[in-house]
C-alpha cells in the first residue's frame, strides 16, 4: 500500500488486483469489494491522499476477517498527517 498527498481535499483509492495475484475473476472482484468496503468505513480518518492498494497472491486465500484486519492496520498506518 502507497499513499501520497493530494490536493482533491479528501481521500482517494486506487486499486491494483491482478491475474497473479487473485486468481480468476470471481475471487479478483471479491478481493476489491472488500477493498472498497474497508476504505469506506476509514475514510473520515484518513488525511487527503491517494492511495493505492497492492493486492498480493495472499490476499486470494484471506478469509474476509483477515483481509479487513490486515486493511485496517494499513489505514492506520497512513492515519491523521499533521
Amino acid at each position: 500500500m502507497q499513499s501520497v498527498d493530494n490536493e482533491a481535499g479528501e481521500p482517494r483509492l486506487g486499486m491494483a488486483v491482478g491475474l497473479r495475484a487473485s486468481g480468476n475473476a470471481v475471487r479478483r472482484n471479491r478481493i476489491r469489494r472488500l477493498i472498497r468496503e474497508s476504505f469506506r468505513l476509514h475514510r473520515q480518518e484518513l488525511p487527503a491522499v491517494d492511495v493505492l492498494v497492492t493486492a498480493r497472491a495472499a490476499a486470494a486465500a484471506a478469509t474476509n476477517q483477515t483481509a479487513f484486519e490486515s486493511l485496517a492496520r494499513h489505514w492506520r498506518a497512513i492515519g491523521p498527517r499533521a
